[in-house]
């Protein structure tokens, strides 16, 4: 069994997944609490992280036009003299970074042909999604002699909201017009293609009902590459486009903001599933990429998927056959009225 006394965790991809990395740190400190946790990241994400409290360093990864950068990164890593490195996620230069820096204790998949790279060994296909990604990463800490369960509801994300972002974000709503006493519901259309989509022509649909029949402030919240998808769904008087407004801290905090986040399988998902939200989401039955594996780890969330019978779902499957576009309008407002009213009582 490792004892950790220096550990590094590397979660260098998207910002789902570094959510749902966060609790490890909680975890390990519960079992080791005089060990130092250090999450390598990407620039992008970095913002999640700095602030947790089980946290107690930062590194961000160097890259190179979206490459990593093996040697500049060695170099980084070696001088801090980890014991120990859990790569949650392995790539073949992220392993090559770990093993070159000299970390006696590597724990990654056992299931890639560069997993010669690590000497304690993780033998789950993730892809086959038979469990939850938030439980194959805990799954690790198993190395450490730490064998923890948790279900949906039981996680501490300790997500922490930068202040500064917080009051940028309030001072942007109010001058909006936004009326904060409201019940504020997000709509988040976009994805950047994690999985497959509700179809926009639903979403219209949706908007249509929420902003006729409760009184909320509807807002619309995307990236800038996803400006056009939100002005398509924006209704005059009606919703408040904020997309493209926001860095990821600022997006953050007007999540912490909202009551409800409706959204595809998505990181702004996981934010608002980690920060207490009431959550709805859309999920394919892809296996890869289905609730069971990627859905927002909380009870307080409801999650559609197509209503369409298939075996063997793949995206292209998916796709041809249209099944996002089975999922009844009506039951997803039905499921929105539902949160609303706990809100409002």
């Amino acid at each position: 069994m490792i004892e950790p006394k220096n550990l590094l965790l590397v979660r260098t991809d998207r910002v789902g997944d570094v959510v749902l990395t966060l609790p490890l740190a909680g975890i390990v400190k519960k079992y080791y609490p005089d060990c130092r946790v250090t999450l390598l990241v990407n620039n992008y994400t970095r913002n999640l992280v700095e602030g947790h409290p089980y946290i107690d360093d930062v590194l961000v990864i160097e890259e190179n036009k979206g490459k990593i950068n093996l040697f500049s990164n060695i170099k980084m890593i070696e001088r801090l003299k980890f014991d120990t490195a859990i790569v949650v996620n392995s790539t073949l230069l992220s392993s090559l970074v770990i093993f070159f820096s000299g970390i006696n204790n590597r724990i990654g998949t056992g299931y890639r042909w560069y997993s010669f790279l690590f000497n304690n060994k993780a033998y789950e296909h993730r892809k086959y999604g038979e469990r939850h990604e938030l439980e194959f990463n805990i799954n690790l800490l198993k190395f450490l002699g730490i064998n923890e369960k948790i279900k949906p509801g039981e996680a501490n994300f300790d997500l922490q909201i930068d202040k500064v972002s917080s009051e940028r974000v309030e001072t942007i709503l109010k001058v909006k017009g936004i009326d904060l006493k409201k019940p504020l519901i997000i709509v988040h259309p976009g994805s950047g293609g994690s999985a497959v989509d509700l179809p926009v022509e639903s979403f219209k649909e949706l908007i249509k009902l929420i902003s006729s029949n409760l009184n909320a402030e509807v807002l619309l919240t995307g990236s800038k590459e996803e400006m056009d998808l939100c002005g398509e769904l924006h209704i005059a008087g009606k919703t408040r486009n904020l997309a493209g407004l926001f860095n990821l801290s600022e997006l953050s905090a007007v999540i912490n903001y909202a009551d409800i986040f409706i959204s595809n399988s998505t990181g702004p998902l996981h934010i608002a599933a980690a920060l207490g939200k009431y959550v709805i989401g859309f999920y394919p039955k892809i296996a890869a990429c289905s609730k069971k594996r990627w859905g927002p780890y909380t009870d307080k969330s409801y999650v559609f998927t197509p209503e369409i019978e298939c075996t063997n779902c793949t995206r292209e499957q998916c796709e041809r056959l249209n099944c996002m576009s089975t999922i009844k309008v009506n039951e997803i407002f039905t499921k929105v009225e539902n949160f609303y009213k706990f809100i409002v009582k």
